[in-house]
């Protein structure tokens, strides 16, 4: 019997299963369970029976590269695009205070598509969430946001990821193109009115390990 959490947890890791992540990382879909089930079960225990669903279940760089990750999503039948190159893609890291937990698997708790801070530069944004004592989201984790709440994308909004950065400075985005989930990037500096900022309360890693805004 699982808590709540755990049991979120393990739907959203059948969604990874049933969308190829492991072909992407190269293992059997037995072994890519297997890498999850330390931190499922340390979700399914009396201290987080009252963390909630609003969670996301990331699988780091270091199990998938996110750079075919976005075809993997979809809003209907429409899959997910990007017009921007592999390696592109793989320019955009974490920003400090925003790197991942170790471990092929970690939870993003409560994360949200920035609505209140739509219309935002994401520089701006970046301040606005540090002072509100939230932690912007990355890349990777706008990504399994568009995996697994692809509704989020047309019954909220499309959203800047200010916990990423490229080389040149972009910003990592996703929002709503031709009907489907886009990946792109944004100049740190532009505001659109259609995109949030997104961002979260904390993330937790296994052994778990919270990470949470430093004050």
């Amino acid at each position: 019997m699982f808590n709540a959490v755990a049991h979120e947890a393990i739907k959203q890791l059948n969604r990874l299963v049933a969308l190829g992540y492991a072909n992407v990382a190269d293992l059997s879909d037995e072994e890519f369970r297997a890498l999850a089930r330390p931190l499922i079960n340390e979700l399914n225990t009396e201290e987080f029976d009252d963390l909630g669903t609003n969670i996301l279940l990331v699988p780091t760089r270091e199990l998938v590269s996110p750079e075919s990750l976005i075809a993997r999503t979809a809003i209907g039948r429409n899959a997910g695009f990007t017009t921007m190159s592999p390696r592109d893609i793989a320019s955009f890291i974490p920003q400090d205070g925003c790197e991942p937990p170790e471990g092929p698997f970690y939870i993003v708790i409560d994360p949200h598509t920035g609505t209140k801070y739509t219309n935002r530069e994401p520089d701006v944004a970046r301040k606005l969430i540090d002072s509100d004592n939230k932690l912007p989201l990355t890349l990777e984790e706008g990504i399994s946001i568009a995996t697994q709440h692809p509704h989020w994308l047309t019954d909220k909004n499309g959203f800047n990821l200010p916990g990423s950065r490229s080389t040149d400075g972009r910003v990592p985005s996703v929002w709503v193109s031709q009907n489907s989930p886009r990946l792109g990037a944004v100049w740190p500096n532009s505001r659109h009115t259609w995109l949030g900022n997104a961002f979260c309360e904390s993330r937790l890693g296994s052994p778990l390990s919270l990470s949470v805004p430093v004050l």
